[in-house]
């Protein structure tokens, strides 16, 4: 009944609002102005993908209602208010208001299909226009109703009525609220305020944010940033600008901490960068370990050093330099055989460097570079290795981290059997424990990503128990967040046992992880539209001609554009595909085009189901920032990880995901892509395990690297980390 009462009061609304409209006469010379809001409205109805009066923009119907009611009948009303006013007394006002009114609309939709906007603020928004709207009518400022509205309601409204006496102020208004929310790009920005009292705090909050993006300006003297930069008194700030007057200061910039404290010395460190180019890589890469040892200790006691994260902070550069310097060079000799020679830029880490290294590759070590870089960590440790003193000589940091990759390369037993089995028990328990501790759900999606790894029976049933104690404490405790966490990830542990038969579906009201129907991935025009991610690197290029060529043209018409590629079946249902060309990266050309198709799609109301990354892992973030929030299907072809999941479920909250532990190959991903398609051609349903039975034992022919690849490779339903971020979020919502 909840439903029918819901549709049926929107009806209601609906005639309501076109009742009132005939009581307003428009005249002739204003129609095609108010033609203009419908119009936009009408996009906004279509922006979900159906047109039928209702704005899906949450899954939740009753927040659905209030957004619809704001952007159909708040807006008629608006409409009507313009016409009756006697205060909008021409005709030439009453078309600037309107414009107004068009120009909102028009802000809420591609705000939320930007994701600019949360779609939900819709109400709030509309009713901040009308008030600044009031405030105009009457000649007075809207710069207190730009104060009492967050960010992205300001921005869009106080843009609008940038004709108003008190523009200039909420134009100030909404840049602080702007800096508050993005203090990373504070001096991008700050040109035009460089000048007011708030400039010199600013410029504080950003050196805090990102010191890099400080260097990077203070080195412009002679620009409004660079003098802004060089007359604050601030000490980081000095230190700061000192640096940027530094030969290969970047390489100094994750010691800030320690150079203004005295700690270390520009002349200590200097002995390992070098002039930069010749620097002692495995020395740097062992003062950065050494560092990270001494932060972490004192992070723990809530003491965040400058410079540890952000852009070539601490951990940006632990990561770079482990990628760049060992694991990238041990992943290029993989065809090697002789481990001495293959695993030669490791000669001089210790294990504990060996441990850092790991844990900072995650995205784009090889199995087999992890796996030996692992038994060197091991073998290091001497005779008797004990790796309880190895966690504790790192102060635990990353531990949960190293715990979930050695569960995901089947290296956990080993690990936890050099160590008593008091302290590997103790160990599993702090794995799980506290979960809800921290701000996101990082260490929970690496709990239930371990446990889909690990095929120690006495281990699973052991972390079943600990994460029903860890359920029982916070229902001791009445954390509701912590409870939530637990009471899902039991229940997901349990339904990754078959027997247990149970139906995640019908439990937490996700969709199935087992299937996806054709239907599904359907718009209403009946097609399956694809959009697939290329980049313009050497790889890229390749890959793309490859997968152009891979399309029969009997079964498939491919059309090559300036920027991009279609291809649609002939055949069959209607499977369009759309690929950005894999143009030159270093113009960034292809970034362009990505951008350039991106709006075709939705000018065209084009809205892609399935999204494929074909690329490195360094380039899944451009991806991710232009998913348009539609897709059901996921593939990646290179390492999820817990900040790339969230984001893309974040976008796209059931999509399903396949993803990679290791670095994607060309070779694996084009049966993927091709069982796809073959799939969705038939018209039947997508059966994952199925697909992963067929593809296996496809590989199972393949050579050593191929069939090692394929491993790595994880099926939806074995995500066990996404299929916790999808039930979380959806539960918080039902909630």
């Amino acid at each position: 009944m909840k439903i029918i009462f819901t549709f049926f009061s929107l009806a209601i609304l609906h005639i309501a609002a076109f009742a009132s409209a005939d009581t307003v006469k428009i005249p002739i010379n204003r129609q095609l102005f108010h033609d203009k809001i419908n119009a936009e409205q009408r996009l906004t109805d279509r922006a979900d993908g159906r047109i039928d009066s209702i704005i899906r923009a949450s899954k939740n119907e009753e927040v659905d209602l209030q957004i619809t009611d704001a952007i159909f009948r708040k807006v008629d009303d608006l409409q009507n208010e313009i016409e009756i006013n006697p205060k909008i007394k021409t005709n030439n006002d009453k078309i600037r208001y309107l414009g107004y009114v068009e120009t909102l609309v028009r802000g809420f939709r591609t705000g939320w299909k930007s994701r600019e906007l949360n779609p939900v603020l819709a109400p709030v928004l509309v009713e901040n226009f009308t008030k600044m709207m009031n405030a105009s009518v009457n000649g007075e400022s809207i710069d207190p109703f730009a104060q009492e509205a967050d960010y992205e309601i300001g921005k869009i409204t106080t843009e609008i009525f940038n004709l108003n006496p008190g523009y200039a102020a909420a134009k100030k208004t909404v840049y602080l609220k702007f800096c508050a929310h993005n203090p990373d790009k504070i001096l991008q920005t700050i040109r035009p305020y460089v000048e007011e009292s708030f400039a010199d705090s600013l410029v504080l909050a950003a050196s805090k944010s990102n010191p890099v993006q400080v260097y990077s300006y203070a080195q412009a003297k002679g620009k409004p940033e660079g003098k802004l930069i060089r007359r604050n008194a601030d000490p980081v700030v000095k230190a700061i600008v000192q640096l940027s007057e530094t030969d290969n200061s970047l390489f100094y910039f994750p010691f800030l901490d320690d150079l203004l404290k005295n700690n270390k010395s520009i002349e200590s460190i200097k002995k390992y960068v070098g002039d930069g180019s010749n620097y002692d890589k495995v020395g740097y890469f062992k003062l950065l370990v050494q560092t990270e040892i001494d932060y972490s200790k004192r992070m723990i006691n809530g003491d965040t050093p400058i410079a540890m994260f952000g852009t070539n902070g601490l951990r940006y550069m632990l990561q770079a330099k482990a990628i760049k310097d060992f694991i990238t060079p041990i992943n290029e000799l993989h065809d090697q055989s002789n481990l001495n020679v293959r695993m030669k830029a490791t000669d001089a880490l210790s294990p504990v460097d060996l441990y850092y290294m790991m844990i900072m590759g995650e995205s784009e070590i090889y199995t087999s570079s992890y796996k030996h870089s692992f038994n060197r960590m091991i073998q290091r440790m001497g005779k008797k290795p004990s790796t309880d003193s190895l966690l504790k000589s790192v102060n635990y940091d990353y531990f949960k981290k190293f715990i979930k990759m050695a569960a995901n390369y089947n290296k956990l037993d080993d690990f936890l059997d050099l160590m008593p089995a008091a302290s590997s028990e103790k160990l599993m328990k702090d794995f799980v424990y506290k979960l809800e501790r921290t701000d996101n759900l990082e260490d929970a999606v690496d709990v239930a990503d371990a446990y889909s790894s690990i095929t120690n029976k006495v281990l699973l049933s052991n972390m079943l128990k600990y994460v029903a104690e860890n359920e029982q404490r916070c229902i001791n405790e009445n954390n509701p967040r912590g409870q939530n966490i637990y009471s899902l990830l039991q229940l997901i542990f349990l339904s990754a046992d078959s027997s247990n038969k149970i139906d995640l579906t019908k439990e937490v009201g996700i969709p199935s992880i087992y299937n996806v129907e054709g239907k599904y991935l359907a718009d209403d025009s009946d097609r399956i539209i694809q959009q697939v991610f290329f980049y313009g690197d050497e790889d890229g290029k390749n890959i793309f001609n490859g997968f152009v060529n891979s399309f029969n043209r009997n079964d498939w018409h491919v059309e090559m554009k300036p920027e991009w590629v279609e291809i649609k079946s002939i055949k069959g249902p209607k499977i369009w595909i759309y690929a950005n060309r894999a143009l030159d990266s270093d113009k960034n050309l292809d970034d362009s085009a990505q951008a350039h198709l991106n709006k075709y799609l939705s000018n065209s109301d084009l809205y892609p189901s399935v999204v494929i990354h074909r690329g490195h892992s360094y380039w899944l973030p451009g991806t991710i920032k232009r998913m348009q929030g539609d897709a059901k299907i996921v593939v990646l072809g290179s390492c999820g990880g817990y900040k790339n999941l969230n984001e893309i479920l974040a976008i796209n909250p059931d999509a399903h995901i396949i993803s990679t532990k290791e670095i994607g190959k060309g070779d694996i991903n084009k049966p993927i892509l091709n069982y796809l398609n073959h799939t969705f051609l038939t018209g039947k349903t997508l059966s994952w395990r199925n697909m992963w039975a067929t593809l296996t034992k496809n590989f199972s022919g393949s050579d050593r690297d191929t069939k090692e690849g394929w491993e790595s490779y994880i099926p939806p339903y074995k995500n066990l980390g996404a299929i916790f971020l999808k039930a979380y979020k959806r539960k918080a919502e039902i909630n």
